[in-house]
Parts: structure tokens; sequence; C-alpha cells
């Protein structure tokens, strides 16, 4: 009778037991923080294919593949909200941006972008993505092919071919529409075009993100007129890569900040992004007048070639130098990719005029920019971003995480340290070092809140039935390596990464696995 009871018993355990589940990957004993407010939790996922299928207690599971994440921090994969991509045709896998955590990335920012962007993301579809891409329509691009590089407002007919290209975009996809309003063409263009195209983004869906028309003494008035077109279009507005460049607007984040405070109290819907370095990067033809660009290259030397014009632009350039971008000394401007003359890059503008044997006042320097651009322009880092400004914006509620960085690669030029390590150095830096945000908060400004500001429904988040983006970091010791003065540098901390239930970084190391995916809005 024991012997029948004991039999029983065992039965009836290993019957509400149940059947053994298997996964294709098991991550156990990580803290999870996903995506929302909850506390993080000490718990055990489970991916089948692409998805996240359970998450819990895993005890009867087992799995082709098993993470022990003990000690680790697990979280929705990274979404950069702001990058530049323009080569991942050529290197598919994006491995300076995976290695930071970055499982999605939204390209054709600050106005630009491909165009026909439909036949361009059938191309990128055929390709071993390391991440999901997503894209942006940007006018510039609309504007190139609408009219060239003219300063002056559309005709009717030329302005009804950009919002038809514009809806093209967004049938395509596109999450919404970018501007580069500091940047030609775009800066020629008036507020009623930007508003216009804006409506067409708007009645699809879309958002707005924009390089302001000014970032440094302009700045207040370029974050008004980017609330005015959110409010004209009824768009969501995100200024993209927010900062107060220039000695001059050192601390005017404080007013930008109360903007948009304002603006939201009222009922729009105005976000921002940024990067966590005191320093910007773009061409060194930002500091050259947009007047003096137009028409492109070869009449910008035309106009050189004209004594008078040529002082008024060498005069603006100095204006430029000493009170916007320049920030006021020729030290602050660094290069970063010169075709022409490699070896300037990691040198400074005045190093450059040391080396020609010119005193570095903002008039040598003024015509040394001339200089470069008439050989064909060049990348350049500047320095001219407080660091109370960019703690400010990254409290704020409202600002995302983005890296506003290119794809980088070992070697190759002097790149913004941003390409490297934008995410580690937010956890690292200004998180675990600094205290600035919680990890909870700075997680959610790079996971949950970019998801749901771009309307993904099945990412951004740890739970039951999203998509498998998942970054697993160590908390103790993520940081960034790449500086200023040495960029080339992975991050060190981010220990996995998984996009779509693709394992693609693994102990810190790419894998051969590609999980990534082109993204289209409503998808």
């Amino acid at each position: 009778m024991i012997r029948k009871l004991s039999a029983l018993v065992l039965a009836i355990a290993v019957f509400s037991c149940g059947p053994v589940e298997n996964y294709d990957i098991i991550i156990s004993n990580g803290t999870v923080y996903d995506g929302t407010e909850a506390l993080p939790q000490r718990t055990n996922i489970a991916i089948n294919g692409d998805q996240i299928v359970k998450i819990g207690n895993l005890g009867r599971a087992q799995a082709t593949r098993t993470i022990d994440a003990s000690g680790m921090a697990i979280s929705p994969g990274f979404i950069d909200m702001h990058t530049h991509v323009e080569s991942i045709l050529r290197e598919p896998v994006g491995e300076s941006a995976i290695k930071q955590g970055v499982t999605t990335a939204l390209g054709g920012p600050d106005g630009g972008g491909p165009y026909p962007l439909r036949d361009y993301m059938d191309t990128l579809s055929k390709r071993d993505l390391g991440m999901n891409m997503a894209y942006l329509v940007g006018h510039n691009t609309i504007r190139r092919h609408a009219m060239g590089l003219e300063n002056r407002a559309p005709t009717s007919e030329e302005l009804q071919n950009m919002k038809d290209m514009v809806q093209e975009s967004m049938d395509a996809g596109a999450f919404g529409i970018s501007t580069g309003l500091k940047y030609v063409p775009g800066s020629f263009s008036k507020v009623d075009e930007v508003i216009e195209l804006s409506k067409v983004a708007s009645a699809s869906g879309g958002i707005y993100t924009s390089h302001l028309r000014e970032e440094g003494l302009g700045l207040l008035e370029a974050v008004d007129e980017a609330i005015m077109i959110g409010r004209e279009a009824n768009i969501p507005i995100v200024l993209t890569h927010h900062k107060a460049i220039g000695r001059p607007m050192w601390g005017a984040s404080i007013k930008t900040l109360a903007m948009v405070d304002s603006a939201n109290n009222l009922g729009l819907d105005i976000m921002m992004d940024q990067y966590p370095y005191t320093a910007s990067s773009t061409g060194i033809s930002v500091l050259i007048p947009a007047w003096a660009r137009a028409g492109g290259r070869a009449a910008f030397r035309k106009r050189i070639e004209d004594p008078a014009t040529r002082e008024k632009i060498i005069e603006e350039i100095m204006f430029n130098i000493e009170y916007d971008r320049g920030g006021a000394q020729l030290d602050v401007v660094q290069f970063a990719f010169v075709r022409w003359k490699a070896d300037l890059n990691g040198r400074t503008l005045k190093d450059w005029a040391i080396e020609r044997g010119l005193e570095p006042t903002f008039r040598n320097g003024a015509e040394l920019v001339v200089e470069a651009e008439l050989n064909g322009g060049a990348s350049c880092i500047f320095h001219a971003i407080n660091e109370e400004d960019v703690r400010r914006i990254m409290q704020h509620p409202k600002a995302m995480i983005a890296s506003d960085g290119r794809l980088a690669y070992m070697g190759e030029g002097h790149p913004h340290p941003r390409a490297y390590g934008t995410f580690p150095r937010v956890l690292g830096h200004y998180v675990r070092e600094e205290g600035v945000i919680d990890l909870q908060f700075a997680l959610r400004k790079m996971t949950s809140i970019p998801a749901d500001r771009l309307g993904l429904t099945d990412r951004g988040y740890i739970k039951e039935g999203m998509k498998a983006d998942i970054t697993i970091f160590n908390p103790e010791t993520v940081i960034d390596k790449s500086t200023f003065v040495d960029p080339h540098h992975y991050p060190e901390g981010i220990e996995y990464v998984i996009v779509n239930g693709k394992v693609t970084v693994e102990e810190g190391e790419l894998t051969e696995e590609r999980g990534g995916m082109v993204l289209k809005r409503n998808q």
C-alpha cells in the first residue's frame, strides 16, 4: 500500500511539473529593465525565433543556447534616433553602432537621406544587416531634387513636386520628415515651405525632426520656429542633437527647455534628442554663410574670385569663428576627415595655420576655411558646447539619447568619439560616475521613449510577444573608450547584443549572426 501511494505521489509530482519547455535562447539571472517605470527585477527571458516568448520562472526549460547574465543589466536594444548611416551598403553590419548596444538606427537626419526611398530600402533589405534600419525622408534631399541649390522660394509647381516626393517616401515606409535648416539648400527655405511639406508627413502619421536653422546666436528663434512648425503642421517634433553652441549661448538651454515645456503644456508634442559630448561635428562649410554656397562649389569659387564678395565672405566666416560654432578660437576646430590632406586629421585649424607660417588669427583662419572648401571641403569637430548644457538637457524628461554618429571604421579618419561611444558614455560616465541621471531613466531614453516616438509597437520594451532586440551589459564596467585624441576604440561592458533573436555580439565580440531588417512605418 505504501509503495502504491509513493508511486502515486511521484506521478502527481511529475504531472504537475508538466513537460520540459524548449526554447532557442534563455537569458538567465540578469536584472531586467523592461523599458517601463516599473522597478527592475531579477528574472529569466526565453526567446523563440525573433520573439520574446516568456519572462519569469523557467525552472524546467531548456534551450539551444543559454546566456548567464548574472551581475548584468538586461535592457531592450538601444534605439539611436539620429544616425548617419550612408555607408551601410558598404558595410551592412554597422559594427561601431552595434557594439554600443544599438539594435535599431534611424537614418536620414538633418534633411539628408536617400531618395527614392523605396528603391533604397528594397536594396538594403537584401543585405545581411547587423541592426534594424528605419528612415526619415530628408527635406534637403527633396529640395535638391526639385530645384537644385537655388536660393529662392519654390514655384507652386516645384512645391507640389516636393510634396509628392514626401508622400511617395511616406508611402514607402518613412517614419517622418527631417530638415537641416542650417545646411544648403534647406537654409534657403522659408518656414511656410517647411510647414507645407510637414503637413504631408503628418497626414501619414509621421514625425518631424530638425537640425534647427541656428544652434548658436539664433538658437531661441530657431526653437520657436520648430515649435511653430509643429503647431501649424500638427506634427510631433524632435529637436535633434539639441544643444547651445558657441560661448555667447552657453546656458541658453535653460530658456530652450522652458520653451519646450511651455509648448507641451499648451498641447503640442515637442521632444528632443542629444549626444553626451561638448563638441559637435559637421562639414567645415558650416562656418561659411549659406548665401555664399548657393549653386554649389563652382558658384562659390566664382564669388571668391570677386574681391568685394570675397571680403564679405571672409568677414562672415570670422564672425562665425569668433561667436558661433568656431568657439572663439582656432584650436576648437578639429579636422575629422580631410581627403585632400590626410595629415590634418585629428589636428586643428590653429595647427594648420602655424604649419603654414600664419598667425592663428580669425582672418587667417577664415582664409584657410575658404581654401579647405575650394579643395573639396572637410569634416570637422567643433569644441564649442558647455558641459552644464549637456547635463541640463540630459535630465529633461523629453530628451532622448542619440549619437548623430557616422558608421566608423577602425583607423579611417579621425571621427567624433560619439561614433563609437555614445550609449556606453551615458551609462558609464553620466549615470555611474557622475549620477546626472539614474540607470532606469537613462535606459528609457535609449529604448521605450524613442520606440514610442517612432510608433514602434513591437520594440523598445522587454515584454512577452515583443521582438527579441536585447542589450546585456555590465553596469559596473560599461564605459566609452573613444576620445577626441584617440577615437578608434570600441566601448567596454556591452557584453551581448541580440537583434531579432540573433546573438550579434557575444562577450563583447562580433559574431557571424545577422538579424537586422529594414523597418517601415506601420509595417
